[in-house]
């Protein structure tokens, strides 16, 4: 009878001890995915804030008018205003279009 408690004991006591460290393993493994994770989503902040930049600097009017300058006003040609895409899905519900019409 008290071999039987003590075996149970140590058999639960050594099986809650492999649990744990596999539950603790497996827990540090996604926490070094997750930190990974934000290190790369950081980054792409930092992208998306650097083309932000460079666009409002490329695209402001004393940029634009150093261009023009540039290539003279004999070469310069406005965009038509249907060339202009006030965003991505804009451009590639057209560009969509037109690949339709281009198999037809």
């Amino acid at each position: 009878m008290f071999k039987a408690k003590l075996i149970i004991s140590v058999s639960l006591f050594f099986t809650l001890l492999v649990v744990t460290s596999v539950i603790k393993n497996q827990t540090r493994i996604i926490e070094k995915k997750i930190v990974n994770l934000k290190v790369n989503v950081l980054n792409k902040k930092n992208v998306i804030n650097e083309a932000q930049l460079d666009f409002h600097y490329l695209s402001s009017p004393s940029e634009l008018e150093k261009k023009i300058n540039i290539i003279g006003f004999k070469k310069y040609q406005p965009i038509k205003h249907s060339n202009i895409f006030y965003s991505f899905h804009d451009f590639s519900k057209l560009q969509n279009k037109i690949s339709k019409l281009k198999d037809k």
